[in-house]
């Protein structure tokens, strides 16, 4: 398959990029799966009910894990170097949540080869549930195969 490396002549200051994915049952045990997080704040109804959270909630990285896919495949996409992420955790994200992904541009410095991005998460109701920022590089062209 042949990929198109994104440039800086396909980003503007002001950007925006979106996605969405509603987090289910099957996220969290595949999260668990691959991280062997069993917090039972995540994995225990009964325990989770005797929380301030009433019920289960996603794992933070998880909900958080929808920014790769944004860095990666739409902004900046193919060709993308995640740089650095910071992440601030507003609100819980229960199963069943629609969760929205959000990238901006803010920041590009070619010279440098530098991308800022403000990020966040929202969820089903416009609530941020996650903030942050993100920095980013381009890779700067590919190898012929071989």
């Amino acid at each position: 398959m042949t990929y198109r490396l994104k440039t800086f002549d396909d980003l503007s200051l002001g950007q925006r990029a979106t996605f969405s994915k509603t987090i289910t049952e099957a996220d969290v045990s595949l999260f668990v799966a691959v991280t062997g997080d069993v917090n039972p704040l995540h994995v225990d109804e009964e325990f989770a009910r005797r929380t301030l959270f009433g019920t289960r909630i996603a794992h933070g990285l998880l909900s958080a894990s929808l920014f790769s896919t944004l860095m990666g495949m739409f902004l900046p996409g193919i060709g993308a170097i995640y740089r650095s992420q910071t992440l601030e955790f507003l609100r819980p994200v229960r199963l069943g949540d629609t969760l929205t992904a959000v990238f901006e541009v803010d920041e590009l410095d070619p010279e440098a080869n530098l991308i800022g991005l403000a990020t966040r998460i929202e969820n089903q109701r416009g609530e941020v549930v996650i903030q942050g920022r993100a920095g980013a590089s381009l890779l700067r062209g590919l190898r012929d195969p071989e």
